[in-house]
C-alpha cells in the first residue's frame, strides 16, 4: 500500500463521518495525507486529519481521530490503527501489505513513480536561451540542469511538456557578432566592441575557409560579405551549443527562432511582432503618447508601462517578449513556465504583465523562475574565450553526472558556491556517487543471485520482510511517487535528489543487514528470494529517479 492509496482510504473513511454527522464539508486526499513518524514505534504512517477536521464538524480531535482509526483497522492490509496526543493517528502495515510495494515496483520498471497528477496540463518551458553569440558558460550550465530535469520531473507527472531554447538571432548583439566574425575572418584588426576571445578567431578561420571568396567579396561589397559571414558564424556557434547541451544530456524539443518574429509572410502579412500590438490593443491595454505605442503593463502589477514602438517606429525588446509569449498561446500552451537567471528579476513584471494584456490569467498561465548563480572553486576561464568558463571544460573536468546531479540537487534561487575536487570525487561524500554506487551494488548483488541460485521467479513471500531495515527500506520506496508527484507540482526537481540520497542511505542499511545470498551451505530459502525482489526494486527505484535528474545509473563503479 502507498502512502497516496492509503491517504485516498482515509478520504473514503472522513468524507463518510463527515456525511453522518450532517455536514457537507467536502474532503479529499490532500486533506488526508499522511507522513513517515520520524519514531518508527509509531507506525508506519501517521495522520493529522482529525485535528484538521473536529473543530469544523462540532467534534473534540481525540473522538474523531478514535473513529477515524477504529474504521482505518479494517483498511486491508493496515494491521493496526492508534490514536496519539492531541490527535494524531499512527496506522502500521502488516509485513505482508508494505512488502507487496517491492513486487509492484519491479513489475511497473520505469513506470513506477510516474503518475497522473499533472495529466492535461500543456506547458511550455523555456530555459537556457543563451545569445548565439558565444559558447555556453558556467552560468547556463545551472539553468540547463534544473530546466531538463524539470521538464523530466513534469513529464513523470503526466504533463505535456515542450522544453524551448529562445535564440536572441536579431539585434546589435548578432551585428556586433557578425562584425567580429568578419574582421577575424579577413585578418583585420577587431573592432573596438568586438566580442573577446580565441572563439572568435576560430570561427572566422571556418568562415574564410568555407566562404574562400570573402576577401574579394569584401572588397567590392562589404555588406554582403558581413551577412555572409555574419549568417554563418551564428550557424557555426549556435550548432556548437547545441552539441555542447546533448552532451550534457539536455535537450530541447523546440529552439525558436527571433528572426521569425520579425518576419513577414510570403504574401506580405504582417509579421507576429506588428500583428501583436493589434492583438494587445484588442485587449484594452495599449495607448499611445508622443508619438510612441505603449501597452499599460502597470493594469497587471509592472512598476511601469512598457514601450512597444518607440517614435521612431522602431520596435522595441519588450515587443519581441509580447510576440513570443502570444505565440505560446497560439501554439496552445496552457501553462508558459520561464527559468531565468539572477540578473532577470526585472523580467518577472513585465513577462507577468504581458500575460496579463494578452488575456491570460497571470496566476495560472505564467511562472517565472529565477535561479541564482554558482560558483565553482577550481574552476578556470576558458582559454578560447577568455573571460568565462565554458560548460565544454566544465564537462572535460567533472563529467555531466556529477555537474548535473550537483546543480539539480539545491533550490534555483539559493546560491550555490561548490567545491570542485568534492563534485569529482569517489567517496561517499559525494552524494552522486553515494547514490551510484547504491545501484551498481544492488546490479552487484543481482549478478552474485545469478551466481548462486537464487532466482526472484521462484517465490515471493512478502510476509518475510520483517527487518527494520526492510520496513525502513520499503516505506522509502512507497514515498517515491508522492516524491515525484510533489517536486513536480513545485517545480522542485532537487526534492528528487534529496530522496535519493535518503533511498540510497536506507538502501546501504539494509545491505548491511539483511542477506540475499546464503552463507556457506545453507540453502536458497524464500526469505533470499523475496529480497532479492526488494533489492531489485531500490534498483528500479534509483535507477528512474536518476534518470528524472539526466543522470546515469552504472551497473558497476
Amino acid at each position: 500500500m502507498t502512502p497516496q492509496e492509503l491517504a485516498s482510504a482515509l478520504a473514503r473513511i472522513l468524507t463518510d463521518i463527515v456525511a453522518a454527522r450532517g455536514s457537507e464539508i467536502e474532503v479529499t486526499e490532500q486533506d488526508t495525507q499522511v507522513e513517515r513518524p520520524k519514531n518508527r514505534e509509531h507506525g508506519d504512517w501517521a495522520s493529522n486529519a482529525a485535528m484538521k477536521f473536529a473543530k469544523r464538524i462540532g467534534t473534540n480531535p481525540r473522538e474523531l481521530a478514535q473513529e477515524i482509526a477504529e474504521r482505518a483497522a479494517g483498511i486491508d492490509g493496515v494491521a493496526k490503527a492508534e490514536i496519539a496526543g492531541p490527535g494524531f493517528i499512527n496506522i502500521t502495515l502488516d509485513a505482508a501489505s508494505a512488502g507487496e510495494t517491492a513486487r509492484r515496483v519491479v513489475e511497473q520498471g520505469e513506470a513506477y513513480g510516474r503518475g497522473n497528477a499533472l495529466v492535461g496540463q500543456h506547458i511550455n518551458l523555456e530555459f537556457v536561451s543563451a545569445n548565439p553569440t558565444g559558447p555556453l558558460h558556467m552560468g547556463h550550465t545551472r539553468w540547463a540542469a534544473l530546466g531538463d530535469s524539470t521538464a523530466r520531473v513534469l513529464r513523470a507527472a503526466g504533463a505535456e511538456v515542450t522544453s524551448e531554447y529562445y535564440i536572441n538571432d536579431a539585434g546589435a548583439q548578432m551585428n556586433k557578432f557578425g562584425r567580429s566574425v568578419l574582421a577575424a575572418a579577413l585578418g583585420e584588426e577587431a573592432p573596438e566592441d568586438a566580442y573577446p576571445g580565441e572563439y572568435i578567431q576560430a570561427l572566422g578561420a571556418q568562415v574564410r575557409e568555407r566562404i574562400p571568396h570573402l576577401s574579394e567579396l569584401a572588397a567590392s561589397d562589404r555588406e554582403a560579405a558581413l551577412e555572409q559571414a555574419q549568417e554563418l558564424g551564428y550557424q557555426l556557434q549556435l550548432a556548437e551549443i547545441k552539441d555542447s547541451l546533448e552532451r550534457f544530456n539536455v535537450h530541447f524539443d523546440v529552439y525558436f527562432s527571433e528572426r521569425t518574429l520579425h518576419a513577414r509572410g510570403e504574401n506580405g502579412e504582417p509579421s507576429p511582432i506588428e500583428a501583436a500590438i493589434d492583438r494587445l490593443r484588442e485587449q484594452g491595454h495599449v495607448f499611445e503618447d508622443d508619438g510612441a505605442i505603449w501597452v499599460r503593463t502597470t493594469d497587471f502589477g509592472d512598476d511601469k508601462d512598457r514601450v512597444f514602438t518607440r517614435g521612431n517606429g522602431v520596435y522595441t525588446y519588450f515587443a519581441a517578449d509580447a510576440a513570443y509569449y502570444l505565440s505560446k498561446m497560439d501554439r496552445g500552451f496552457g501553462e508558459k513556465i520561464y527559468l531565468l537567471g539572477a540578473d532577470h528579476h526585472g523580467y518577472i513584471g513585465r513577462l507577468t504583465a504581458i500575460a496579463g494584456a494578452a488575456g491570460d490569467n497571470i496566476e495560472t498561465d505564467i511562472t517565472v523562475l529565477i535561479g541564482q548563480l554558482v560558483n565553482l572553486n577550481g574552476a578556470r576561464l576558458s582559454k578560447r574565450a577568455g573571460n568565462i568558463i565554458e560548460l565544454d571544460d566544465l564537462l572535460e573536468w567533472l563529467g555531466s553526472d556529477a555537474l548535473r546531479y550537483w546543480l539539480a540537487r539545491y533550490p534555483a534561487d539559493s546560491p550555490l558556491a561548490l567545491d570542485g575536487e568534492k563534485v569529482r570525487s569517489r567517496t561517499n561524500d559525494n552524494p552522486v556517487f553515494y547514490v551510484q554506487y547504491a545501484h551498481a551494488r544492488t546490479c552487484a548483488v543481482d549478478r552474485n543471485a545469478v551466481a548462486a541460485g537464487v532466482r526472484r521467479e521462484d517465490a515471493f513471500a512478502p510476509e518475510l520482510l520483517t527487518h527494520e531495515t526492510e520496513t525502513e527500506l520499503l516505506g522509502k520506496l512507497q514515498q517515491y511517487p508522492g516524491i515525484v508527484a510533489g517536486a513536480a507540482e513545485l517545480r522542485e526537481p532537487h526534492r528528487i535528489a534529496r530522496f535519493l540520497e535518503e533511498l540510497a542511505a536506507a538502501y546501504h542499511r539494509w545491505y548491511d543487514n539483511c542477506r540475499v545470498i546464503p552463507q556457506g551451505d545453507e540453502p536458497v530459502e524464500d526469505l533470499h528470494r523475496t529480497r532479492l525482489w526488494l533489492n531489485d526494486a531500490a534498483g528500479q527505484v534509483l535507477r528512474n529517479g536518476l534518470d528524472l535528474l539526466g543522470v546515469s545509473a552504472p551497473e558497476r563503479l
